[in-house]
């Protein structure tokens, strides 16, 4: 009780809760839409995952205002790299936004004189760039990470050791990935954070490439994704110290 109370206290948790029921139906359609004797639950599914979709357009209203925001606190970071990903991100965010704001005013027809197909598609775009901008962000957190690691050291004076005392080029060769994979799990380990953030992208860039014919699937693998990404985003919110900061 205390965790739904958290998370439907907030907006960007009342949102996860809707995403996650969206696109738990959104799988749940696809896992039954063989099965004839099943088209009225099918029909009340399409029906649940249409009014969560509306909700969460509604919640999402004044989201431009936070990514504005965001790119405000990205222009102070020292690091150019990490500054240069987080602001493209979060204007790219903050673009997607007002697509969808401008699609929500569409739906109750304050706006009629817009192409929702056509604005859909560019917001699905803009979200896709923050989701790559957001994900290089990571690997270049992990990869720094990595450079850092003291365990990192150590496992290279072995392979040095290795190397000198048996040239075989395949055997060095799994060496080195056995080397790369040791230094890849201490260095997520000690950032939970990082590794969260990650598998979140990765879950989330499934939804727009689909949308996109990037990379298309079907709506099983979409809301398989969906639903994956929308549970760790409720974690972060019950469990502050999961985000990554900034």
């Amino acid at each position: 009780m205390e965790a739904f109370l958290k998370l439907s206290s907030q907006s960007r948790g009342r949102d996860r809760m809707l995403r996650t029921i969206q696109y738990a139906c959104t799988l749940l359609k696809y896992l039954l839409q063989n099965n004839s004797t099943q088209k009225e639950l099918l029909k009340k599914l399409q029906n649940l995952e249409s009014n969560m979709s509306t909700g969460r357009k509604l919640f999402r209203l004044g989201n431009m205002l936070d990514s504005i925001g965001g790119v405000q606190k990205a222009l102070q970071l020292p690091n150019p790299e990490v500054r240069l990903l987080l602001v493209t991100s979060c204007l790219s965010r903050t673009l997607y936004f007002i697509c969808d704001n401008l699609l929500w005013a569409r739906s109750i027809g304050v706006i009629n004189s817009i192409n929702k197909e056509k604005w859909s598609l560019l917001a699905t775009r803009f979200y896709f760039i923050s989701l790559i901008m957001g994900l290089s962000r990571d690997i270049y957190e992990l990869y720094q990470a990595m450079k850092q690691d003291v365990r990192g050291q150590q496992i290279q004076k072995k392979i040095g050791q290795h190397i000198s005392e048996g040239p075989d080029v395949a055997c060095i060769g799994v060496f080195r990935l056995e080397y790369f994979l040791i230094l890849l799990y201490y260095s997520v380990k000690k950032n939970p954070p990082l590794l969260l953030d990650s598998m979140k992208n990765v879950f989330d860039l499934f939804i727009p490439m689909d949308r996109l014919d990037i990379y298309k699937t079907n709506s099983g693998v979409v809301g398989l994704c969906g639903l994956a990404s929308s549970l760790f985003g409720i974690l972060t919110i019950l469990k502050p110290s999961l985000r990554l900061s900034p």
